[in-house]
């Protein structure tokens, strides 16, 4: 399936002081939900009806020309279900990555709901009962921070402020550390205010019981977050010089073993073999030598001792070498890094 996102890297990845995601609609089918996201509900109700759709929008750079359109139409993301029940809040999830500090700008068109006329951001979102929202209201003239944790709103915070339905505004929301701000059309609202309930997470769409409502120019930069798995290896790598190489390797969607980290990151996403392969589905161990080096491959397991990656170290050879000491001399390693890893999904996030 061709991806609709269009991603941009400031930097290289591990290194970056940036990165950027752009959502970009035009390449996702119209009138379907945009592969790469999924559809939550906090509270009650129906599911969103979330597709792409066609809509007028302004360009976000100002005409060159007196000649120049005023507004295209292009593909949008909508929300359309007009269930009417009041704690009623449809999320589309981004699944594709996860954030931590990251600034996002959007633009949003409230077009219909009797009940509610709302849309907004949800961030270091960990499930659909809990997460930050950030979500302006056109009835209730009005632009509101709070918090969700186990399903309970916290207070509202922000200010009473015009957002007229039927024009496209602009929302933009910087998450630094435990500080978190928020501009609507270029005008701060929410000034800094400090929160440490959530450190990372997803990023969603949101919207309120029957608001039908509308996204488009969708824009994320942030600093990547270093999976632990990397993390791993730059710490055994720089504990014990004299290693060759060191990767770890989990299965993808297809169930083949690909490099989650290295010490050479270029090396990341490359395919291994069924040595890799048979060290996280049975948890065997391999040993082989070359005129120089020497390579084992074992298992990396979780709390419970299951497998749940595989290890593949190359180290100098040297007069003598055996399996049973280079065995020996992958073991602490090995250990090591498994005694920071509870889960799978610790070793990859």
């Amino acid at each position: 399936m061709r991806t609709f996102l269009a991603l941009g890297l400031a930097l290289a990845v591990w290194g970056a002081v940036a990165a950027e995601r752009v959502l970009d609609f035009r390449d996702a089918p119209l009138n379907q939900p945009p592969p790469g996201f999924r559809s939550l509900l906090s509270g009650e109700g129906a599911p969103g009806d979330w597709r792409v759709i066609l809509d007028e929008v302004p360009p976000l750079l100002a005409p060159l020309t007196e000649k120049a359109p005023v507004v295209t139409q292009r593909p949008v993301l909508a929300q359309l279900s007009r269930d009417r029940t009041d704690e009623r809040f449809p999320l589309l999830v981004f699944e594709e990555e996860t954030f931590s500090d990251f600034t996002l700008t959007t633009r949003f068109k409230l077009v219909a709901g009797e009940v509610e006329q709302m849309a907004g951001i949800a961030f270091r979102l960990q499930n659909e009962r809990n997460f930050y929202v950030i979500r302006a209201s056109g009835l209730g003239r009005n632009l509101r921070f709070y918090k969700v944790v186990n399903g309970e709103r916290s207070p509202p915070i922000g200010p009473q402020l015009e957002v007229p339905p039927h024009v496209w505004h602009e929302l933009k929301i910087e998450c630094k550390g435990n500080q978190i701000r928020a501009w609507l059309n270029d005008r701060e609202a929410i000034p800094p205010l400090g929160d440490n309930t959530f450190n990372s997470g997803k990023i969603a769409f949101w919207t309120k019981s029957d608001s039908v409502s509308y996204f488009a120019d969708t824009r994320i930069v942030y600093t990547p977050r270093v999976p632990l798995a990397q993390t791993l290896v730059q710490e055994m790598k720089a504990k014990y010089p004299r290693l060759r190489g060191l990767q770890i390797y989990t299965l993808d969607a297809q169930g083949e073993p690909r490099v989650l980290a290295s010490a050479n990151e270029q090396e990341r996403g490359e395919p291994g073999g069924l040595s890799e392969k048979g060290a996280i589905t049975e948890g065997h161990i391999y040993y082989g030598k070359g005129r120089k080096n020497v390579t084992v491959v074992m298992p990396l397991r979780d709390h419970n001792g299951e497998p749940i990656a595989a290890v593949r170290l190359t180290m100098e050879r040297f007069a003598g070498q055996t399996e049973q000491n280079a065995l020996a001399r992958a073991l602490p390693i090995v250990k090591a890094m498994q005694a920071r890893v509870r889960t799978l999904e610790e070793l990859t996030e």
